[in-house]
């Protein structure tokens, strides 16, 4: 019955009521929207199904045979989804992928390093294979590696969109451009943010919680391109719930950031950052409270 009434209330809209509804779309043309389909609109299932292949080929598939029935599919399905950008003035959608290829073995030896970093710094970790299937923070790292090198061959829109994916996957949001060097581990990861122009060093470990981000201005597009996030410097550990804000910060060498820090100034290598604890108040029931009720005065 339910469906037999929405089929008739389908039937009883007027071909009057959708053609005005068409020519005022079609008559409406939204700067910014128009912009935005100019400058192309990947079907992101592509990006979805392409990131995936390339990741798995990068993190699992060393055999010669599978690399020669794969590779070429990927060179030319991203060549395909570039056709579709407005790419910068010279550049072609075959120069790209001409450039992307050989930088495939270098995503590999940094994520080879970055699961080797995994094991070591957790004990929970049983294996490698454990790490490379299980661990959401690889999955993330791994996908922004990809994307960051498309985002230094200056690729549009296609490097967030990955990103973006890892981050619908994981809860890890890594910006394409942000900077990070070898033997990365964040440990479960889920809310971790990193902005786009962040620099990390080697030998970085994150906790869950961590924002590495940007003041927030008034007028947000003045900054674009100019430095708005920190610089974490070789061999520092973040644990979880710390905030780290702005272009000029930048963590030394050898620091620890302990717990829900909050922090918009540099602090110099070897430091050891930690936020006073909290008061905590213990009271105890009185004895003619009924210990049915939750007799407590807070």
């Amino acid at each position: 019955m339910a469906l037999r009434k929405t089929v008739d209330a389908e039937l009883s809209v007027s071909a009057d009521a959708i053609e005005q509804a068409i020519e005022a779309l079609a008559a409406s043309r939204e700067a910014v929207l128009t912009k935005a389909a100019a400058e192309g609109l990947p079907e992101r299932d592509q990006v979805i199904d392409w990131i995936e292949r390339t990741k798995r080929l990068v993190l699992t598939q060393p055999e010669r045979s599978a690399l020669r029935s794969e590779l070429p599919y990927l060179a030319r399905r991203l060549a395909e989804m570039l056709a579709g950008l407005s790419l910068p003035d010279g550049t072609t959608p075959e120069a790209v992928v001409e450039a992307f290829l050989p930088r495939l073995p270098h995503i590999r030896a940094l994520l080879a390093a970055d699961v080797e970093a995994a094991f070591e710094g957790d004990p929970a970790a049983r294996s490698f294979a454990e790490i490379l299937v299980a661990y959401p923070s690889i999955r993330a790292i791994a996908t922004q590696r990809i994307a960051h090198e498309l985002f230094l061959l200056r690729v549009p829109v296609l490097p967030r969109m990955m990103t973006e994916h890892a981050h619908d996957l994981t809860g890890v949001d890594i910006n394409p451009g942000a900077r990070i060097g070898r033997r990365f581990f964040i440990d479960h990861g889920t809310g971790v943010v990193i902005g786009e122009t962040c620099e990390i060093g080697d030998n970085v470990r994150l906790y869950q919680g961590i924002t590495l981000g940007a003041r927030s201005p008034r007028r947000g597009e003045s900054l674009r391109g100019v430095k708005r996030h920190p610089t974490i410097e070789d061999d520092v550990v973040i644990y979880a719930g710390a905030t780290i804000l702005g272009g000029d910060v930048v963590i030394g060498r050898g620091s620890v950031i302990g717990g829900n820090v909050w922090l918009t100034e540099s602090v110099p290598p070897g430091s050891k950052v930690v936020s006073e604890p909290p008061r905590t108040l213990v009271r105890q029931r009185s004895d003619d409270t009924d210990p049915d009720q939750l007799g407590w005065d807070i």
